[in-house]
């Protein structure tokens, strides 16, 4: 295959062609508007063409579906690596819709079809299984959220987390109080995480003026005016000495 020259959809044909008779099945194109058929006893196999992975392909692919449940999508060897996150997720989508997938790419002075894996039913809750860590994740990020401060979709903005809430939190008693020790922040409601967050200091919110002690730094103070609805939640939600005792 001239390197110089630029496949078309027909050039992915004979690579897999080969494969599928290697396998010993009898391959026919173009077959009620199926762009590969493969027979083999009572096996039919039915393989989609595309120069891209679109949705489209897999549309039509998932029509297919109703004839077969031997169906492969079939593309040209993308130019990132297969090791990446980026085709582990399509592999993924693919798996998900129950197709095979083959990629076609240049060996020698022609081609060759590479089967990534063959069409198999999607088992669901074993891929659930798999994800009880990120489920988890997600459940405790919004448990540590007091409210829905971000607009889904947003790019390029500044998103409130769980973590930056409870900052915030601690920044506020110690405008409303002044120098503070992490236990008496707990006390005030503060929770476990207290320590940890003053002592790493991410935003630069917090001076520590003793052993023990910390206050709002300048850049604290200026910072936390642009939440005054957390502010004024926190405010309100603050445990005071008074009722503590």
């Amino acid at each position: 295959m001239n390197e110089g020259k630029k496949l078309q959809e027909k050039d992915l044909y004979k690579p897999i062609q080969k494969y599928f008779s290697r396998e010993g099945y009898d391959v026919y194109g173009e077959v009620k508007d199926c762009d590969m058929v493969a027979v083999k006893g009572e096996e039919l196999a039915i393989i989609e063409l595309k120069l891209t992975l679109s949705v489209d392909l897999l549309i039509q692919a998932a029509k297919r579906q109703r004839i077969t449940n031997q169906v492969y999508v079939a593309i040209p060897k993308p130019k990132y690596r297969l090791n990446s996150r980026r085709w582990a997720d399509k592999c993924h989508f693919i798996r998900r819709l129950e197709l095979g997938l083959i990629v076609v790419s240049p060996s020698g002075k022609g081609l060759k079809a590479d089967l990534i894996f063959h069409p198999s039913p999607f088992h669901s809750k074993k891929s659930r299984g798999k994800s009880k860590g990120k489920r988890a994740a997600i459940l405790k990020e919004i448990s540590g959220r007091s409210a829905d401060f971000n607009i889904g979709g947003s790019n390029r903005t500044k998103i409130m987390t769980a973590y930056k809430e409870n900052c915030i939190q601690i920044a506020c008693f110690l405008r409303e109080s002044g120098p503070l020790s992490p236990k008496a922040l707990l006390q005030m409601g503060s929770g476990d995480k207290t320590s940890s967050i003053l002592t790493k200091n991410y935003y630069g919110w917090f001076d520590r003026i003793k052993r023990g002690t910390y206050c709002l730094s300048d850049q604290g103070a200026k910072d936390i005016l642009e939440y005054p609805e957390l502010l004024d939640y926190y405010l309100k939600n603050m445990i005071k000495d008074d009722e503590s005792t």
